[in-house]
């Protein structure tokens, strides 16, 4: 041998192991795609489509609000609705005590007569 090839033998020894690399079969990428999509119709049904529909109600929640409406916010706070804008609403929560909320923490509109049997 000559003394290049073996000074290439000695900087290059991975050039020798590629030859025999097998190839990859040919419907190796139909099942990675077939793969993905299921990912992605998992990722639709436990997440996008729920969380969405979520959203959507609670749009319509806040679209219901009106005076005289009973209501619980995000925070706990138990009120009767007094005057509602384009992004607030004003509960009062005692007698004259109220106060100015936003309206994305509404969480839930109660039944009529909540807050006086929670009272009693």
């Amino acid at each position: 041998m000559s003394k290049l090839t073996l000074l290439l033998a000695a900087f290059l020894p991975a050039a020798a192991f590629a030859e025999g690399a097998p190839a990859a079969p040919a419907g190796a990428g139909i099942e990675q795609l077939i793969f993905l999509g299921g990912f992605v119709l998992i990722f639709y049904f436990l997440l996008w489509r729920p969380q969405s529909k979520r959203a959507k109600e609670h749009k319509a929640l806040l679209a219901s609000l009106e005076k005289g409406s009973e209501v619980v916010t995000s925070g706990g706070i138990l009120g009767r609705v007094t005057k509602v804008t384009d992004d607030f609403a004003v509960l009062k929560v005692a007698e004259g005590v109220e106060l100015p909320v936003q309206k994305q923490a509404v969480a839930a509109v109660l039944p009529k007569g909540t807050i006086k049997s929670i009272n009693e």
